[in-house]
C-alpha cells in the first residue's frame, strides 16, 4: 500500500499547518506522527482532534490503563496497524498484561482480565460490533465509572474510530514497534 497522505516537507507547510504541527510537537506527544501526518492537511481539524485526543488519552475519567484497553479494542475492530503499533506497548507499560494484549489482537476476551478491564472490553466490543451497548453492560459501566466515565469511554471509542478511519483511508504505514502487527 502506498501512503496517500505522507509527511509534508517543512517548506510546503502553510503558516496554519506550521502552527498546528508545532502545537503537537510542543505538547505531550512530542512529535508529529501517526494520524497527525494526514490530518495536517486540515490544520483546524487537526488542532481540534488533538485537543480532544489529549484529554481522552491523558486525562480521561477512566484513567490511562483502561483507556488503553479501549484504544486497543478500537484498533483491533478497525484493523488499524498504526494505533496498534503505538498503543500495544503503551498498554503494557500502563499495567495491561501482555496476554491480554495478545487476546485483544486475536479478537477475544482474556480470562486474565480484571473486572474493570473486562467491563471496558465488553463495552467497547458491544459498541463497535452492535453499534450500541446492552442495558446490562451500560448499567455495570455506570456503576463502576459514573456518568462522566461512561461518556469518556464512549468518547475514546469515537475518537480512535475517527483516527482509524483517517489512517485507513490515507493508508498510513505503521511505525516500527515492539508490538507484533495485528493478525489478518
Amino acid at each position: 500500500m502506498t501512503d496517500r497522505l505522507g509527511p509534508l516537507a517543512p517548506e510546503q507547510l502553510t503558516a496554519a499547518q506550521q502552527a498546528a504541527a508545532q502545537a503537537i510537537i510542543d505538547g505531550p506527544r512530542g512529535a508529529l506522527y501517526g494520524p497527525f501526518v494526514p490530518l495536517l492537511r486540515s490544520p483546524e481539524l487537526m488542532e481540534s482532534a488533538q485537543r480532544m485526543g489529549e484529554y481522552l488519552r491523558y486525562r480521561s475519567a477512566i484513567g490511562t490503563r483502561l483507556s488503553e484497553i479501549a484504544i486497543l479494542v478500537t484498533a483491533r475492530e478497525w484493523d488499524q496497524q498504526v494505533e496498534w503499533a503505538i498503543h500495544a506497548p503503551i498498554a503494557e507499560r500502563s499495567g495491561i498484561e501482555p496476554g491480554i494484549v495478545t487476546a485483544i489482537a486475536q479478537r477475544r476476551k482474556s480470562p486474565a482480565m480484571l473486572v474493570d478491564e473486562a467491563l471496558v472490553y465488553d463495552f467497547c466490543v458491544e459498541l463497535h460490533r452492535n453499534k450500541r451497548v446492552s442495558d446490562a453492560t451500560y448499567a455495570n459501566a455506570l456503576a463502576l465509572f459514573g456518568e462522566k466515565g461512561v461518556v469518556d469511554l464512549m468518547g475514546i471509542n469515537g475518537y480512535y474510530t475517527f483516527l482509524a478511519m483517517v489512517m485507513n483511508a490515507a493508508q498510513t504505514p505503521a511505525p516500527a514497534s515492539t508490538a507484533a502487527p495485528l493478525p489478518e
